[in-house]
């Protein structure tokens, strides 16, 4: 495993949120972290974009050192509090932000709430808004049985991130447009056993990742060939070939 810089903390609406830094130039390169991920998940491609430009990794709360949520975790409350943990760890827009997952959500309302400040975005194997309808309609037998296998021995926490999705979709409808900014889309090309995935569902995920390409007219999608669900460990360099073609659109 690469070597990461040494964590540091802020204090953000009184909690503690548990980040890395390291790099140097512009833009900022924002690693946000899929559900329950901590961001030491980066670590096969920090050190190719540290070499980049600066980058900038964290922990949302409840993960790793960040102190436990102690209010709902909508994607509202999400993007402003890594805003403004932006700005108490010193690190200057425009920001190229990269969405892991269910951390693709929170960059696409980072990006409508704070259009300014984004030149760039990847979503990497990223939820999409309409991503919902697979959990609700479109479970195998086996998810069901190890959700509820996992329910049984699990504590919900009711201020947790993945509790509040459907609002956090909600308030991605009601924000503002998309920007008009670069934007690549990720996606893993190998599909999932039909036993945790129903061809029905994969089709409908399949397109919608199609669809978050057509959020911008600068969209486009790559398919990581050899990769599920997390192509910056199955083939880290597609992440990092991506965001320097990024890099170098936005310089030039």
């Amino acid at each position: 495993m690469q070597s990461l810089p040494p964590t540091q903390t802020a204090q953000i609406n009184g909690r503690a949120l548990e980040y890395i830094t390291s790099g140097s130039g512009s833009p900022t390169i924002v690693l946000i972290n899929g559900a329950g991920g901590p961001l030491a998940g980066w670590h096969r491609v920090y050190a190719d974009l540290e070499a980049l430009s600066t980058v900038f990794a964290y922990n949302r709360p409840g993960i790793g050192g960040s102190d436990r949520p102690d209010i709902p975790q909508t994607g509202d409350v999400i993007v402003t509090a890594l805003h403004e943990l932006l700005a108490a760890a010193g690190m200057p827009p425009p920001y190229v932000l990269v969405g892991h997952s269910l951390g693709g959500l929170y960059a696409n309302l980072f990006a409508r709430r704070y259009v300014d400040t984004v030149a760039g975005i990847v979503f990497l194997e990223a939820a999409a808004p309409g991503d919902t309808v697979l959990n609700d309609q479109h479970q195998t037998f086996v998810q069901k049985t190890l959700n509820g296998i996992f329910g049984i021995f699990s504590r919900r926490d009711p201020n947790a991130e993945v509790e509040w999705v459907q609002e956090t979709v909600k308030q991605i409808e009601a924000a503002g447009p998309f920007p008009d900014v670069p934007l690549t889309v990720i996606s893993g090309g190998k599909r999932p056993p039909r036993l945790f995935m129903s061809e029905a569902a994969y089709r409908i995920r399949a397109d919608n990742q199609r669809s978050l390409a057509g959020l911008s007219a600068q969209g486009e999608q790559v398919i990581a060939a050899k990769s599920g669900h997390f192509p910056q460990f199955a083939e880290p360099e597609v992440i990092v070939s991506a965001i320097r073609d990024m890099i170098a659109r936005i310089r030039s």
